[in-house]
């Protein structure tokens, strides 16, 4: 049994296989994480998609069991959106109370088409594990959508979050009552920032944002910003990161901060190493998020390298390391 995180090595499920879920998204529901990610096959220039997205369920975070492909790439129908050879990147899910059905987002890129097409991809399950059934793919309030994540608000909405105008700007659009399309209400935020691999979460009120900038495979500095209403307006707070390797990210890219359960204001920060020459070898980067009393009052959340960490660390006085 894995008793503590250990970021940038590789990370084995139960069954003793490598965890191959890129670029992913944790669910918590009754009692259980569930991590929906990108399965990438072995070897070099496998950057569409071949298999479709994974998931894995954990009760403490570090023990993760494979349940199997959630959502599949169609290998019969070629015309098909969701055909073998597509993009499905960034997936993320969220439990809708009201349907209860489960539903999934992503970016979406129709074969042959590189990321020209910037759509966004939507599909629904009974269950957290799937399998999910397609539903659309789409151009949420008629425009590009490319990194993308899932917000679900304490009252119960929930927010598509994405790359758009050649990544130029960030949308944040509102879905409708059960998470399946846009609900017409949209922002734009961080105009002309080219901000990517976006990450939404909220702490004592305060809505916080944390991504990159748009350098393709190459890591960057972290960006973090944060707002009192999730339409803004969006204050910037710079590189989250601290310590030596945060002007790289430690050389991974944002992809979702996790709230862990039962333990409120503990936040996990959640990377990925890419390694383009061979994807499902890229690695997972998790640390613990911390927040801490900027001059002027507010608060500004933060992370740092630990070469080894369990979840002790949030009940550690101060939460300021």
């Amino acid at each position: 049994m894995i008793q503590e995180f250990r970021p940038g090595q590789i990370w084995y499920d139960t069954s003793g296989n490598p965890i191959n879920a890129h670029g992913g998204g944790i669910l918590y529901h009754e009692g259980f994480y569930y991590w929906h990610g990108e399965c990438r096959p072995e070897g070099p220039a496998k950057l569409d998609a071949l298999i479709g997205v994974s998931c894995y369920k954990s009760k403490d975070l570090f023990n993760w069991e494979n349940c199997g492909i959630a959502l599949s790439v169609v290998k019969d129908d070629p015309k098909h959106p969701l055909t073998i050879g597509c993009k499905i990147e960034r997936p993320k899910v969220l439990f809708n109370k009201s349907s209860g059905k489960f539903v999934m987002w992503w970016h979406h890129d129709i074969k042959g088409w590189g990321h020209a097409g910037a759509y966004a991809g939507v599909a629904i399950a009974e269950k957290p594990e799937g399998p999910f059934q397609f539903v659309e793919i789409l151009k949420p309030a008629g425009r590009m959508a490319r990194d993308c994540t899932l917000f679900q608000d304490s009252d119960g909405s929930a927010f598509f979050i994405c790359a758009s105008d050649d990544n130029a700007n960030l949308n944040i659009i509102r879905l409708s009552e059960n998470y399946q399309k846009p609900s017409g209400m949209m922002m734009q935020a961080f105009h002309g920032r080219f901000m990517e691999a976006p990450c939404v979460f909220n702490h004592e009120g305060r809505y916080f944002f944390i991504g990159s900038d748009c350098t393709g495979w190459f890591p960057n500095e972290a960006r973090s910003a944060f707002a009192s209403n999730i339409f803004g307006p969006w204050k910037e707070l710079g590189n989250p990161g601290l310590g030596e390797g945060a002007d790289t990210t430690w050389g991974a890219q944002s992809t979702f901060v996790l709230p862990v359960a039962g333990k409120p204001g503990a936040f996990i920060f959640m990377a990925d190493i890419w390694k383009p020459e061979n994807l499902a070898d890229s690695r997972y980067v998790w640390l613990p998020l911390f927040f801490k009393k900027a001059p002027v009052g507010f608060l500004r959340p933060h992370f740092r390298w630990f070469d080894k960490w369990d979840l002790s660390i949030f009940d550690q006085s101060g939460k300021t390391m």
